[in-house]
């Protein structure tokens, strides 16, 4: 197994202890952190890992498959937990998942049909906005400037992943009628 694909591997086995100490701490002080430190580790590592596999050709199908996977359960798991700890809209977490669900899909599809799609600009600064909101929501400062930028984050991560869903979708309808 080669660095990229290990580090994807670490990116998941990370999730386990973000979740526990999220949950077991609620979110405060040492679990706030700790949390915090934990994503922002993973996170690291899903950049990396592309960068890395990308530099030195070590493209596996491993790695096509389990980098996206990978990514979307760190994510998914942290929106889960925010609307748990009361952090973040249940509406706002169902909009970003759906999104992650319907361009798998599209994905798949691609996929059988021997078509790759790439990640597209608005995907990119989609995926910076998400990591944005959930490190802010992750700190939970309760002073009104950063209940303010969180608020703001939580908006702007909800329209952009609506924007690139849409994005996404018109650049690639012709996979919605390739049948095989």
């Amino acid at each position: 197994m080669n660095l990229p694909n290990k580090l994807t591997v670490l990116r998941m086995i990370m999730i386990i202890p973000f979740v526990a100490v999220m949950l077991i701490g609620r979110g405060e002080g040492w679990a706030m952190w700790t949390g915090l430190i934990l994503f922002c580790a993973a996170s690291i590592t899903d950049m990396l890992d592309g960068k890395i596999a990308r530099k030195y050709n070590l493209i596996t199908d491993f790695g096509k498959f389990m980098d996206p996977l990978a990514d979307k359960l760190l994510v998914c798991s942290a929106l889960i937990i925010l609307v748990d700890l009361g952090r973040l809209p249940t509406w706002v977490c169902i909009i970003i998942i759906a999104r992650e669900f319907i361009i798998s899909g599209f994905r798949l599809v691609a996929s059988d049909n021997g078509i790759v799609i790439a990640a597209s600009m608005w995907g990119k600064v989609k995926t910076v906005t998400q990591m944005a909101m959930i490190i802010f929501l992750i700190i939970h400062f309760d002073h009104p400037v950063w209940n303010v930028l969180s608020q703001v984050l939580i908006y702007a991560a909800c329209i952009l992943t609506v924007v690139s869903l849409c994005d996404y979708v018109l650049k690639n309808k012709k996979v919605l009628s390739m049948q095989k």
